[in-house]
């Protein structure tokens, strides 16, 4: 870029630098000029108005929290730097430590505690929102809160803490909230303004590395796009249009090319080390290749150590060595044996490496760093990666175009894939990025083409009052102010303004129902009157044929589950009409209905159900079917079908065709006939322009009820915060937590619970649930309130050291069982029941095991133990908080130590 101005360019310049003295120091601090969205959004910080910074991945929003942080140093005031997970916050920590020096700069995570009294202080948002709550002195002073990855409260199980901060940070602290791209920006700005005050929003649409994307084929490489960048490339849509046609043609019946190939081959997805050597040889590393699955990971380093795949030179080779030989000093060589650093450190020196959760810590943070250097040169990941950890790359593979996703095998969304792409091309190093897709057997380029062009990605709010919310609230500012507080939420804001729709439309439908009214008008007397005599009768026969159907269908259930094997029937109609054998009797947990397995005379085997049966099914006389009969051997259906019909010829009766009933008029229900005498009675009734009024009135009368149901859902929208705040304030109150506006004692210490699982805490603490545990048995019935299975994985049943220890964990389960049944009836359904998947594995590593031993008996990986120690160490240290300084605060302490030791320690 150019830094040549012309004089008037300069002229101007100068004259903006005079007004924002402070972003012309903060830019000369930069070795590149800033962009206009960064200049803008900069601007209004040092003007005083908070901003909502909404661009792509890697355009450069973090420069305008750096401003925050640089204005609050130079006019003597404090900025706080929030991040959504502790790793985002240390390696903000270091870049801001690095800028303005250590005595600066402080770190607040729940891990770590360093210089929490710096003027500028990075923390996960958690620790600001605890301080909020608990009125700490480290918030006096403070005027700036940066809220990076802002986007993340959507997030369904921690977003509400982003709003629970910008709702009840004090009215003089600016926040400036950056955010990935969301299609509904404006919208989030509007909020930021309601809650805050003045507010800017300033959005960037344009990447500042173009982004190509690709499909490879094979071995070949194709643009997803031609020449205009929105058509799909034709050669590419050819290709998946010639594999599919393949696929449908068995193998040993494709054709030849020229007769010198007996057969034509699809196209394949290349090998992992294949793939890699192709990235290569395009000049397309360093790469992130997203594969959604751990054990993908591992396999494809694995796969690429086995292929002796090497990336790196000799120099780089002795750098990453060096490097990571530094970063795993503390760590024994016990511990790095059962870890699996030296397949891990040779994989990486050859510039290989992978990246998930179940990585320890450690070495996540050796590939960051050595990745973000250019010295690892492939990285295997699970889409954990894509959560602001800073590793820009030059290109992005996606692997495939689904992932688990907990619960099922889904498509990866536009909003995913973005994110996921959009780490390709590194801002000041690349001249663009790519974004290439594998090829797969049924690829459609037109999916891929979606997802790449797709631009609405709506943020949602995910807030919820919780317990420990609504007791710090009303602690502070009594429940009626608690009650309005929450009104202000985003989640409330975006139900009121979908309100604003239905509104419009109840009044558009009120200028009409006048219309209709008048239309309907009769001069013999009030004919809406008489238009609902018509009503009524016909929704109480439409009301009497339903309840008859369902009667009827009741008896035809009946008849199906009291078939048994041998019963002859008659399928009165349908394809499958005739005599049939019952071979397998209906199951009553069918979630369609009863369908029995029967023998049709024309030798079908097929399950029928109640839309096979108007009428129920009468047994008509019971034949022997063999005990080892299969339905599957099409002699042994002929054989029985034959004795069938044998059996039906021979017996003695009368084989009719069974036909429905036909319905009742509804002309003996008494309600009905008083409501039809009455209508003929009506003077309207006798009107010679009757049927024309009915149509307007019946138009009328079916307007007026949509509009009520329309009321009724804004009724449900309105306030939808506050009352969910009622109801987790009424099971409070019946817990003895809240007395009107007072925070019982009970309720004191709930304020000092952060968990999901905080009102199960409490109550176990309170009804002593803990009392007389070891400092190892406390950390293993505390981890069932952290720990969760993975869903996918068939869980074991838990295992514990002791009787005794089990028998808290029944007594947990059964406390979980009785507050659910209290939040039940209070229409709530917040707390989940404990999981002592990892009951054992805390228990022996507070005891001291061995890490071989742990991790063995466990199962489990390096990173997911660490990861689950560390959350059992919050919580503990917050049960320590809770129970105070008797024995229990003092075992809850204890296990907080001996948890925090070794590899635990060291990440």
């Amino acid at each position: 870029m150019s830094t040549t101005r012309s004089p008037a360019e300069a002229y101007a310049q100068a004259r903006r630098d005079r007004k924002h003295p402070h972003l012309a120091e903060f830019r000369g601090g930069y070795p590149f000029g800033l962009d206009p969205f960064q200049e803008e959004a900069c601007r209004h910080v040092e003007d005083g108005s908070g901003v909502l910074v909404a661009a792509p991945t890697g355009a450069g929003k973090t420069v305008v929290g750096e401003f925050a942080v640089h204005l609050a140093l130079a006019r003597g005031q404090k900025a706080f730097y929030t991040t959504p997970i502790k790793a985002l916050s240390n390696q903000k920590f270091h870049d801001l430590v690095e800028r303005h020096g250590a005595e600066n700069v402080g770190l607040l995570t729940g891990d770590n505690s360093i210089n929490g009294e710096a003027p500028i202080v990075v923390m996960t948002t958690e620790v600001l929102r605890n301080m909020l709550y608990a009125g700490s002195r480290t918030l006096v002073g403070l005027a700036f809160v940066v809220m990076d990855e802002v986007h993340y409260l959507a997030d369904r199980f921690r977003g509400a803490v982003w709003e629970e901060v910008i709702i009840n940070l004090p009215e003089s602290v600016s926040v400036v909230a950056l955010s990935a791209t969301v299609s509904n920006a404006e919208e989030f700005g509007d909020w930021l303004t309601e809650v805050r005050g003045s507010n800017v929003t300033v959005m960037e649409e344009r990447r500042p590395v173009p982004l190509h994307q690709h499909v490879l084929v094979g071995r070949r490489m194709f643009p997803l796009f031609e020449d205009d960048g929105t058509t799909v490339n034709k050669a590419l849509e050819r290709v998946a249009r010639e594999d599919w046609q393949l696929s449908r043609i068995p193998r040993d019946r494709r054709p030849g090319k020229g007769g010198k190939r007996p057969h034509a081959k699809r196209f394949h997805t290349p090998s992992r080390p294949d793939l890699v050597a192709k990235l290569d040889s395009e000049a397309l590393l360093p790469a992130i290749v997203f594969i959604f699955s751990r054990a993908g990971c591992d396999a494809a380093v694995r796969q690429c150590a086995d292929a002796r795949l090497t990336l790196t030179t000799p120099e780089e080779r002795e750098e990453i060595r060096g490097y990571v030989d530094a970063a795993v000093s503390e760590l024994s060589e016990d511990d790095l044996h059962v870890l699996g650093y030296h397949d891990f450190a040779e994989s990486l020196v050859r510039g290989v490496a992978a990246h998930h959760a179940g990585v320890l810590p450690t070495f996540k943070e050796c590939v960051e760093k050595l990745f973000s250097r250019g010295l690892v040169k492939v990285v295997f990941a699970t889409e954990t990666l894509a959560l602001g950890i800073n590793m820009p790359a030059r290109s992005v593979v996606l692997e495939k175009l689904t992932k688990w996703n907990g619960e099922t095998h889904a498509d990866v969304t536009p909003g995913e894939y973005t994110q996921l792409t959009g780490r390709a091309g590194r801002r000041g190093i690349d001249v663009e990025g790519h974004g290439v897709v594998l090829f797969q057997p049924g690829l459609d380029p037109r999916q891929v083409a979606g997802l790449a062009s797709t631009r609405t990605y709506p943020l949602k709010s995910s807030f919820k009052p919780s317990y420990n919310m609504a007791v710090n609230l009303v602690h502070q500012v009594g429940r009626s102010s608690a009650r309005e507080l929450l009104e202000q939420s985003f989640a409330q804001f975006q139900a009121d303004r979908s309100v604003v729709g239905l509104a419009r439309q109840i009044h558009q439908a009120e200028e009409a129902l006048e219309g209709y009214a008048e239309a309907a008008t009769c001069h013999l007397g009030d004919f809406m009157e008489y238009q609902g005599l018509r009503r009524q009768i016909s929704d109480l026969e439409a009301q009497g044929a339903r309840r008859r159907k369902a009667q009827a269908r009741e008896q035809v259930v009946d008849s199906l589950l009291a078939l048994k094997v041998g019963d002859v029937i008659d399928v009165p109609g349908g394809k499958f009409s005739g005599l049939a054998v019952v071979l397998d009797g209906a199951s009553p947990a069918d979630r369609d209905g009863p369908r029995p397995l029967v023998l049709t005379e024309s030798r079908h085997a097929k399950r029928l159900g109640t839309i096979d049966f108007p009428v129920p099914a009468e047994p008509l006389l019971r034949m022997r079917v063999p005990r080892q009969f299969n339905a599957r051997n099409a002699q042994a259906r002929r054989d029985l079908a034959n004795t069938l019909r044998l059996q039906a010829d021979n017996a003695d009766y009368q084989r009719t065709r069974q036909r429905p009933r036909p319905a009742r008029d509804g002309h003996d229900d008494p309600e009905i006939a008083e409501l039809r005498r009455r209508m003929k009675d009506h003077p309207c009734h006798q009107c010679p322009d009757r049927e024309s009024h009915a149509r307007w009135a019946e138009r009328h009368l079916k307007l007026d009820r949509d509009t009520s149901n329309q009321r009724r859902r804004i009724e449900q929208r309105t306030n939808t915060v506050a009352r969910e705040f009622d109801r987790v304030c009424e099971v409070l109150e019946t817990l003895g937590y809240l007395e009107g506006d007072t925070v019982t004692d009970e309720g004191q210490r709930l304020q000092r619970l952060y968990s999901e699982s905080d009102l199960l805490i409490s109550e176990c603490l309170r009804q002593g649930l803990w009392n007389g545990l070891g400092p190892a048995e406390l950390a293993a019935v505390l981890s069932g309130l952290t720990f969760s299975s993975r869903a996918n994985e068939d869980t074991p049943a838990p295992r514990f050291p002791s009787d005794g220890l089990r028998e808290v964990a029944v007594d947990m389960d059964r406390l979980a069982g009785e507050l659910a049944m209290v939040e039940r009836e209070h229409r709530l359904r917040f707390l989940r029941p404990p999981d002592f998947g990892f009951a054992h594995t805390a228990y022996r590593w507070a005891s001291g095991a061995e890490l071989d031993e742990v991790l063995y008996e466990a199962d489990v990986a390096p990173g997911d133990f660490v990861r689950s120690v560390k959350q059992l160490i919050d919580l503990t240290a917050q049960v320590a908080d809770a129970a105070g300084s008797g024995d229990l605060g003092k075992t809850a302490r204890e296990a907080v130590s001996l948890l925090r030791h070794g590899v635990v320690d060291t990440a």
